[in-house]
């Protein structure tokens, strides 16, 4: 018990690195740096109240797109391809490979929009739960399509929320992007899902979230099916997985019950974040999954990325640069005393 008691200590008032097993990378702790003035950049709070309906959004119902086509009069979900894709269904035949210093090639894929609903002032803590769990089921559905494509390997279903991200159209709404090939970082924690499988006979992530519902000092909301955690190894200040209890290599395995479990997480978890600092929350979320290739897949555990920029307070944001461009990311804030923040914020949701 002093062991661990010592361990706990250090981990929280001394600099050390801890790695990430998905990505094999080590991220930079220094907790002591949290008593440091800050003096650093404010961002401009934005609590703008946005209408249900903008005549001016090229998401809502019945309006024209950049592209110059018009949406439907839809009123659920509504899907349909980028019309700025970055990827394109039939890349040319461009190969640089002959030289280790030039090297390029050719990528195909898909790019889609989903707009969770016809409401543009409504985004995910204050959807109806059931209007969020129909989001969960695009995804699927839209995940099980790509799978019956040929040319493509990958589905990545990702959501950037608030213009701090990036986020051009304030319309909820998330993208998938499905390419040929296995993108870096998914290619990456394949690899090591894979090893762990192979040396310790199960699958890396279900280990994991075992491991921290029992320790439940990272734990920040569960329900019967999924549990949201801080990762041991997170770099964003409130950085967070949604993790399912059962073995699932992608969402197309997840039950009715499981799908309405990961809309659940989903919701309570963007509803907290809005309470950390009572402001519209910004993040960008995505969705880790097995490839839609034919294939053992079973070293996966389907899991949700969450990277919110936020740092101390609505206007101040963790910035990675400087050491972190150059060496390793870095963080002040531990993953445990983030945690705790996140759990007095679900308190207050």
């Amino acid at each position: 018990m002093a062991k661990k008691q010592s361990m706990e200590s250090a981990l929280s008032n001394q600099p050390h690195r801890r790695l990430n097993p998905l990505t094999r990378e080590w991220v930079l702790v220094s907790p002591h740096r949290t008593q440091r003035p800050w003096q650093g950049q404010q961002e401009k709070r934005s609590d703008e109240k946005r209408p249900e309906y903008d005549d001016t959004c090229y998401l809502c119902p019945g309006n024209s797109r950049a592209g110059g086509q018009t949406n439907p009069p839809f009123t659920g979900t509504f899907v349909f391809t980028n019309d700025f894709s970055a990827l394109l269904p039939e890349a040319s035949g461009l190969s640089l490979t002959d030289d280790p210093l030039f090297c390029a090639s050719a990528e195909s894929g898909i790019c889609k929009v989903i707009c969770f609903s016809p409401r543009h002032d409504l985004s995910v803590p204050y959807m109806d739960l059931a209007d969020v769990e129909s989001v969960v089921r695009v995804w699927i559905e839209e995940y099980k399509g790509f799978k019956s494509m040929p040319d493509i390997s990958y589905a990545q279903i990702f959501e950037n929320k608030g213009a701090i991200m990036g986020c051009s159209n304030p319309h909820p709404h998330c993208q998938i992007w499905a390419s040929a090939d296995l993108p870096y970082v998914v290619s990456l924690e394949q690899k090591n899902q894979e090893s762990y499988l192979a040396e310790h006979g199960r699958p890396m992530l279900f280990d994991y979230v075992n491991r921290e519902l029992a320790r439940k000092e990272r734990l920040v909301y569960e329900n019967d099916h999924f549990a949201v955690l801080v990762p041991f190894w997170a770099v964003w200040p409130f950085e967070t997985m949604i993790l399912p209890k059962r073995h699932r290599v992608s969402i197309e395995q997840l039950t009715d019950s499981e799908t309405t479990a990961l809309a659940d997480a989903y919701q309570s978890l963007a509803l907290l974040y809005d309470h950390v600092f009572d402001c519209e929350f910004p993040y960008t979320a995505g969705i880790h999954q097995a490839p839609t290739t034919e294939g053992n897949h079973e070293a996966w555990q389907m899991h949700m990325h969450f990277y919110p920029p936020l740092l101390r307070s609505a206007t101040v944001r963790k910035f990675m640069v400087g050491y972190e461009m150059l060496a390793t990311p870095q963080r002040d804030i531990t993953a445990e005393s983030a945690a705790e923040t996140l759990r007095e914020a679900l308190s207050r949701a």
